[in-house]
């Protein structure tokens, strides 16, 4: 191809500009603005009231739950996906103490 060539089929439509890219092309599809998108509060608008702390659950995990979450994020975030098998083998590395499962997790991490 040399040169310039012209297309002969029409300008994009507006309904197909990007507005991130074309912040100037009026889209009628585009969210109406509320106050709250602002940060101002109008007449009407209220702000949920704050939790309770007496009304949460604290049940606190058990050590081999808590080993077992953790064990999933660490292989989670080696990119280790267990497979449906691995599971039981998961459950029988979390019912071990402490210093073995850190020192199981520390592995993973150096393994990368």
């Amino acid at each position: 191809m040399n040169g310039f060539q012209s297309f002969t089929t029409g300008t994009t439509a507006l309904p197909d500009l990007d507005p991130y890219r074309f912040p100037a092309a009026p889209l009628d599809s585009r969210p109406e603005e509320s106050s709250m998108r602002r940060g101002v509060m109008e007449f009407g608008d209220y702000l949920l009231p704050a939790p309770e702390p007496a009304r949460h659950l604290s049940d606190p995990l058990v050590p081999a739950d808590r080993r077992r979450l953790e064990l999933h994020a660490t292989l989670t975030a080696a990119g280790i996906a267990p497979a449906p098998g691995d599971l039981d083998a998961i459950e029988a590395l979390c019912a071990l103490d402490n210093t073995t499962h850190v020192a199981l997790r520390r592995w993973i991490d150096r393994a990368l």
